[in-house]
């Protein structure tokens, strides 16, 4: 079943120049608003305490808010966990988190603002360990886009390799740009979604090179941009499939999947949105303005030696 027939002759290469100018603002905003605001990493980076406690009746998470606010836990920050009875606070270290008396202290405190509540469990973060898996997340992004960039030049041509780390690059900047802009919350999930959408951003990147590549071996009189808008408007049907169904799913996670799952869910949601973008204007286009031709996608010819006297 196809929602858009493969011989659709949409001009997309024609909007590419306005697509290049927002691309390059949103690029920029994304730049200026990490320089400016930065991230607000979660207890994984920044090391902290978190305190899982239980309610007898559904919790009110803007009342339990406030009462830790006024007990001196100024940027506590209370999330559903499991169930609307239970409740995750997380607190961010004015000192050492090691020292078990200051754990004690911390559940005291807790209990006197919050009597009906329970604790469950009590975890802590180390400083040294938070920066260290800060320092290991942004290493795993590195590697991936570096990764990425390999296989691409590999197994096309580097024009495309360019494009393709261009918009990989592109897409968690534009997601770690609208986190910082907003104040977002960035800990281990978001990483983990932001892991994600390179990979899925990569995987309808390379779904629209198979098929250009096809088509200039196919399309031997057609302009480049004739052929680059051919093969997006052939592949279409499949990229708008892929991302509807897995927004549909994402959507779910952030409305039914508690507060827990937000981040994680809205790293997604963003960067389904703009990997669909960037696969089509970002990749390709650039591609396309590298001089991509189709010589450059033919196999090289055969040297045939002859061994007559």
């Amino acid at each position: 079943m196809e929602f858009f027939k493969p011989n659709m002759k949409i001009d997309f290469m024609k909007q590419r120049k306005v697509a290049a100018v927002l691309s390059i603002v949103l690029f920029l905003l994304s730049l200026l608003s990490l320089s400016i605001n930065g991230l607000n990493l979660g207890l994984d980076f920044t090391g902290g305490t978190q305190v899982q406690l239980n309610f007898p009746h559904a919790a009110d998470l803007n009342q339990i808010r406030h009462n830790l606010q006024k007990a001196g836990f100024k940027e506590a920050i209370v999330n559903s966990y499991g169930n609307s009875k239970d409740v995750l606070v997380s607190l961010v270290p004015k000192q050492s988190m090691e020292n078990t008396d200051i754990k004690d202290e911390i559940v005291r405190q807790i209990l006197v603002v919050l009597p009906e509540a329970k604790v469950q469990q009590v975890d802590s973060i180390g400083s040294q360990v938070g920066q260290e898996l800060a320092t290991k997340g942004a290493l795993a992004v590195v590697i991936a886009l570096l990764g990425t960039m390999l296989y691409i030049a590999l197994r096309f041509e580097w024009r495309f390799s360019v494009g393709s780390t261009v918009a990989l690059i592109h897409d968690p900047l534009l997601i770690l740009g609208l986190f910082s802009f907003f104040h977002l919350e960035f800990n281990l999930i978001a990483l983990a979604a932001l892991l994600t959408v390179i990979g899925y951003s990569l995987n309808d990147t390379i779904v629209i090179f198979d098929r250009i590549r096809e088509n200039f071996r196919k399309l031997r009189k057609a302009e480049p941009i004739e052929v680059i808008n051919q093969s997006i408007n052939q592949t279409l049907s499949r990229t708008i499939m892929t991302s509807a169904l897995t927004l549909m799913v994402v959507l779910a996670l952030f409305f039914l999947g508690g507060s827990m799952l937000h981040e994680f869910a809205l790293a997604m949601i963003i960067g389904i949105v703009v990997g669909t973008y960037s696969s089509i204007y970002v990749a390709g286009s650039l591609s396309l303005m590298l001089g991509l031709t189709r010589q450059h996608l033919l196999p090289e010819p055969k040297e045939v030696l002859d061994n007559r006297p």
